[in-house]
């Protein structure tokens, strides 16, 4: 019984560690063939393709059981299926690999622990949140973004000295992939990554009252990245007009592609539905800091002249200010559980207290 609680822990810590470090490679490997000349728009439409190939049979085989209960497919619903697809893939990876193209994966992973500060924002905005400053789980919610927004300026805009020098061995190693980009561009990645950030946190309110509708996850899944990869193939054509562009090389972008689309489009996040109804909503969240580890020591061990004192420290503080604000939404939550058990208990007493009368 024992063994079997041990491994119902390690066995999802483990893979999620393991997930985010694939990412972090993927990322190293795409920035590497968009500087060489690989095409981000392209590699966006072909990796969202092969993604939604494969991902449409396996979600209908999922949720075939659920056939006779299949909610309609409306107007309003194929409309937020064309939302998702624009926000999550067509203006996210946009944003993201751009981003990428002019700055590194350790800015990558920092500017995408904004996500929960753009989502603290705009539930705000949308009063999807109350604005109680007497409440701790607010204050620390607060204190959360300050220091995540502290951090992403840091970051953005101190680089501070190099961390090692390099070796020979080191820059022969740094011939066969490339970790981060001219200093001249970094601000202008850093401002895109943040708007990819800020397109997720919209994603994020969209795909929530689309699930509520359409409470087949998978399908929708399918459906969005379908739309999104129709979108992303019209900007593509727009902006990538070399015919040139659209011909991969049979040797890392084709590897690339594939290994994206498996990984990046359907075995993560299949993962991650998986462990988020297994342990709870908020546990895939609490790993995504890993990846600032996995990219330091990436840039420390085989990339010394693309790694900052500046770019660590500010994604460090990032890091700590995700924690907080995943601290302050787990009280939140505390709070909220509370309030309707105490809500619960006042509409119950008034009823003994007829029926005592009576």
């Amino acid at each position: 019984m024992e063994a079997k609680t041990m491994m119902f822990e390690v066995l999802p810590f483990i893979v999620m560690v393991i997930m985010e470090g694939c990412a972090i490679e993927l990322t190293i490997f795409a920035k590497t063939a968009i500087t060489n000349g690989m095409s981000p728009f392209v590699f966006i439409v072909y990796t969202n393709a092969l993604a939604t190939i494969i991902l449409f049979p396996c979600s209908f085989l999922l949720h075939q059981e659920d056939r006779k209960e299949r909610p309609r497919f409306t107007l309003s619903l194929f409309m937020r299926f064309l939302l998702l697809g624009f926000t999550g893939i067509t203006m996210t990876q946009t944003f993201l690999f751009l981003g990428l193209s002019y700055s590194s994966p350790i800015l990558v992973c920092a500017m995408g622990h904004l996500i929960p500060t753009f989502n603290f924002l705009i539930s705000l905005v949308l009063r999807k949140t109350e604005w109680k400053l007497r409440s701790p789980a607010t204050l620390v919610k607060m204190i959360g973004m300050i220091v995540s927004i502290m951090g992403a300026v840091l970051v953005e805009f101190f680089k501070g000295p190099l961390i090692r020098p390099s070796s020979h061995h080191l820059r022969h190693t740094k011939q066969l992939f490339v970790f981060s980009s001219a200093p001249e561009f970094w601000v202008l990645g850093g401002i895109l990554l943040a708007a990819a950030s800020f397109s997720v946190a919209i994603w994020n309110f969209i795909q929530k009252e689309t699930v509520q509708q359409y409470p087949e996850p998978m399908k929708v899944v399918s459906y969005y990245s379908l739309l999104g990869t129709i979108l992303s193939a019209m900007v593509s054509c727009i902006v990538e007009r070399d015919t040139n562009a659209w011909k991969l090389k049979c040797n890392m972008e084709l590897i690339l592609v594939v290994m994206t689309a498996l990984i990046g489009g359907v075995i993560r996040p299949s993962i991650q539905v998986w462990f988020s109804r297994m342990k709870g909503p908020l546990y895939v969240t609490l790993f995504k800091p890993f990846g600032i580890a996995f990219a330091t020591t990436f840039g420390v061990c085989f990339f010394p002249n693309s790694l900052h004192y500046g770019s660590v420290i500010g994604a460090t503080i990032i890091g700590m200010g995700y924690y907080t604000l995943m601290y302050g939404q787990i009280k939140g939550d505390e709070e909220k559980s509370c309030d309707e058990s105490t809500d619960s208990l006042d509409t119950k007493i008034p009823l003994l207290q007829e029926k005592i009368e009576v």
